[in-house]
């Protein structure tokens, strides 16, 4: 017998056996359990921080827009005070063209305002005649502004809810947006002009917005509108020509412009005479500038602690030197209610040129 045949016979077969794991070790399971939870909080986090960004993102643009919007209402409307049309349509007994309604001196000035007011939004009330200093938002100012409109009234009319507006060419418009109508004459032009007003308000859930006051019906009826929503302090200062070459010496405020009227000098007796005087004489028509200043919030809280952070409309030189007297050019975050702290907040500033600046018949010793 062949003695290596059988010893290769006789030799077991080795097989490879694989152990399968059967579980985890307490160890493996706690460890694998924490780094998940990292996993998921950083995600958590990084989705949160995400979601911050994002808001906050849109509340800087909510702020800007609000800005830009109120802006350019009133720096149009500004532009517009003391407009005239010299291309009038309208004729007269003659059936010849009207000569164009222009600023007269005994016509009330084209330009006004109040210090630390709001309007109560009455529909009876001409202009600012609804003025109230209760409920005022942050110390907000009023600008009133008056210019002519351009083109003649027809038969129809404009509905707005209840109101109507009697109809102009769209050229001149209000701070509504509805287009103001040339008057008819010389002797109503006075009481014709289109009114543009701006003030601060609440709405009914406590949100400060810049409205929008005008005359509905271009006579009697008054109507209010929120035009930006969100701005906290609208404060004006008005460049005041004081020594006739029709440039701006200093910015007054309202206050200060009521004040110099305190100091004019009349040679009137009689009540209705007196009142023109005064017309002719009024500082406010030596203003040539408009310089506004808005301080507009966003929509949700999304920011950390700002309570030590003070906001200067119109800079911290002016608002340092003149925040006890022109109250809402300082705003000290810590002095507002907590639950709008951690709003985004900006100011905005604007100086507007004021065009038209009425000269009464051409002659500029009419109004100085």
């Amino acid at each position: 017998m062949n003695i290596r045949a059988q010893s290769r016979k006789q030799q077991p077969v080795r097989t490879c056996r694989r152990d399968h794991q059967r579980g985890l070790t307490l160890v493996e399971l706690m460890v694998s359990i924490t780094l998940g939870m990292l996993v998921v909080l950083a995600s958590t986090a990084l989705l949160v921080s995400s979601k911050s960004t994002y808001t906050s993102s849109d509340d800087d643009a909510l702020v800007r827009d609000t800005a830009r919007y109120a802006i350019e209402n009133i720096t149009r409307s500004v532009r517009q005070a003391a407009f005239e049309n010299w291309d009038t349509e309208i004729t007269n007994t003659t059936g010849l063209p009207q000569a164009p309604i222009v600023s007269m001196p005994n016509m009330t000035a084209n330009l006004s305002g109040l210090d630390a007011n709001t309007l109560t939004g009455s529909s009876s009330t001409a202009g600012i005649g609804d003025k109230s200093t209760s409920n005022v938002v942050n110390g907000s100012d009023v600008l009133a502004v008056r210019f002519f409109g351009v083109g003649t009234p027809d038969s129809g009319t404009v509905k707005v809810t209840s109101d109507s507006i009697k109809k102009g060419y769209g050229s001149v418009i209000d701070c509504a947006g509805f287009a103001i109508q040339q008057p008819t004459s010389q002797d109503t032009a006075d009481a014709d002009r289109g009114w543009s007003i701006y003030y601060v308000a609440k709405d009914a859930n406590g949100e400060p917005e810049l409205r929008c006051k005008y005359r509905a019906d271009g006579a009697s009826t008054w109507s209010t509108v929120a035009i930006a929503r969100g701005v906290e302090s609208f404060q004006v200062l008005y460049g005041v020509d004081t020594n006739g070459d029709r440039t701006p010496n200093k910015f007054l405020t309202a206050t200060e412009i009521d004040e110099l009227d305190t100091h004019i000098t009349y040679t009137e007796t009689d009540t209705e005479k007196k009142k023109l005087e005064f017309n002719r004489k009024t500082n406010w028509k030596k203003v040539l500038v408009v310089k506004i200043a808005l301080l507009v919030r966003g929509a949700q809280n999304v920011q950390g602690d700002t309570s030590a952070i003070t906001y200067n409309l119109f800079g911290p030189d002016y608002s340092s030197a003149n925040a006890s007297n022109d109250t809402g050019t300082q705003i000290k975050i810590i002095n507002l209610d907590a639950s709008v702290r951690q709003r985004v907040r900006k100011v905005f500033e604007a100086t507007i040129q004021y065009r038209n600046a009425a000269e009464g018949s051409g002659k500029t010793t009419d109004i100085l």
